[in-house]
């Protein structure tokens, strides 16, 4: 069975599903059901995606690819700092 990757503004649509369908009545596992994944998923996007609206799910995954990428540049910059003081103390 094909993976397929749901973008956030699409997990916050169907979450928001999920919760009118339960207030109709349905149970939760039908309500997930419907919306076409397991209650593992479902249980774990809202866990992420809870209160958040979309624009809000948007700037979350901004923060999160921009704090990668800074991380990213420390450690490369850690890693040739040490490489330079090792080389200035003469350990090659």
């Amino acid at each position: 069975m094909p993976h397929k990757k749901h973008k956030p503004e699409e997990i916050v649509v169907k979450l928001r599903q999920v919760d009118v369908l339960v207030s109709q009545g349905r149970t939760a596992s039908e309500a997930v059901r419907t919306i076409g994944v397991t209650q593992f998923t479902y249980y774990r996007w809202r866990k992420e995606f809870g209160g958040l609206k979309t624009n809000q799910v948007k700037r979350l995954k901004e923060l999160e690819k921009e704090n990668e990428r800074l991380r990213k540049a420390v450690s490369d910059l850690t890693l040739e700092k040490l490489i330079l003081k090792e080389a200035a103390s003469g350990n090659f």
